[in-house]
């Protein structure tokens, strides 16, 4: 069965510009594209009268399995419980008109097989696996009065410890064994962890490089969580592909993502709601006060970084009671954005930065079929992407997934 979208005013991120046309959909790819098409006699057509459609969104950092804001409670809980809540997760993203993810830690081949065969809803899942982690790092969780560590291989934790060389490598080599899309590396302090500082810098400049080789070797890349300058650009000069954060960047950071080709994926929501919501859904109180310290800082880097020509992406990487707020993320990056930068970055860029250039991003002959019907025109209003009640349609392969 096939899918006619008549009537439409359909956007290329690219160019900015709107189309009036009709788009056939089949076998989930976009098949055809012009004025009064017309389709086979199975063919499912809505009329949008007029309607402005826009391909569907990318968020390139979330994590389906964070249904808590207490990430270190996650390794012992039992993986199918974290499972039903990851589905209820994704099923939500999709309704929010998000038909592509990638996930930034946490999510594995399961739920990434489960998603592409039907089992669940939700969006079309690019995950990493585990994040790697410095013993004292951003994805280690154990408390100072806490010695062991249970690595959790079966269960559902967000990070895996792994110190030298030798030991990142294998680290690497064993999540791409599993199917990894990417490799997450944890290069700063974060919020969630309980020992470390938001400005130390993780992981020496051999073991970054050694990680960044690994998923090189595999035709893979590296994203690095980072949020002061000097941990941008030690990772940055590692080769790392994509900086997820990035609140602390200077002049030199821009520099070096220009040399470099690699993007930024800031995620100001996130912090916004931490600092809102974060104790209310399990967020500890020695986490939630660090929150100050990148959250003024996160709006500023943005506009830095969108001044510089940095290549940037959309990413939220919210937590537990709080991914309701991902499309707030297009009203933050409003204040220092044009709206059409803003839908690039979760279009187009997004795209480019995930390897699905001309298959997602976008509605060209051949691309999924992924898009979404809207009330209003989000050129001319970005709150109409901010908004899931403007969405009418949400179609992703080629079907009308939420309405």
């Amino acid at each position: 069965m096939s899918l006619l979208i008549r009537d439409a005013l359909v956007l290329d991120p690219a160019t900015g510009e709107y189309t009036e046309a009709d788009l056939r959909c089949a076998d989930g790819r976009v098949v055809e594209s012009g004025p009064r098409l017309s389709a086979p006699a199975d063919t499912r057509v809505i009329d949008v009268a007029g309607a402005h459609v826009v391909p569907g969104l990318i968020d390139a950092h979330v994590h389906v399995t964070a249904f808590t804001a207490d990430l270190g409670s996650a390794g012992s809980m039992s993986p199918s419980y974290v499972t039903a809540h990851s589905a209820r997760i994704m099923g939500e993203m999709l309704d929010r008109g998000f038909t592509t993810v990638r996930d930034a830690s946490g999510a594995d081949h399961g739920l990434a097989d489960a998603q592409e065969e039907g089992l669940i809803r939700g969006p079309r899942l690019l995950f990493c696996g585990k994040g790697l982690s410095q013993t004292g790092g951003h994805s280690d969780f154990r408390a100072r009065g806490e010695h062991l560590h249970d690595e959790h291989p079966c269960c559902a934790g967000l990070g895996r410890i792994a110190d030298g060389v030798d030991a990142v490598r294998v680290a690497a080599r064993d999540e791409l064994r599993k199917g990894a899309h990417h490799i997450k590396v944890m290069a700063s302090g974060g919020v969630a962890s309980p020992t470390d500082r938001i400005d130390s810098t993780q992981y020496s400049m051999d073991e970054l490089r050694a990680i960044v080789a690994e998923a090189e070797a595999a035709n893979r890349y590296v994203a690095a969580h980072a949020y002061t300058a000097r941990a941008v650009n030690r990772a940055l000069e590692a080769g790392v592909r994509s900086i997820e954060h990035g609140n602390l960047i200077d002049d030199a950071s821009v520099e070096l993502f220009l040399r470099h080709e690699a993007y930024l994926v800031p995620t100001l929501v996130t912090y916004w709601a931490l600092k809102e919501e974060g104790p209310a859904f399990g967020l500890p109180e020695s986490s939630w006060r660090k929150v100050d310290a990148v959250l003024d800082a996160g709006l500023a880097a943005l506009e830095r970084a969108a001044r510089g020509g940095v290549r940037l992406a959309y990413g939220t990487d919210l937590l537990g009671g709080m991914h309701r707020h991902q499309n707030h993320e297009f009203r933050l990056r409003r204040e220092v954005q044009q709206p059409i930068d803003v839908l690039r970055a979760a279009t187009t860029c997004a795209a480019e930065l995930l390897g699905l250039a001309g298959e997602a991003g976008t509605l060209a002959v051949g691309a999924y079929a992924d898009l979404l019907v809207l009330d209003g025109d989000p050129l001319a209003d970005i709150g109409v992407l901010a908004d899931p009640a403007r969405l009418r349609h949400v179609v992703q392969a080629g079907m009308i997934v939420s309405r």
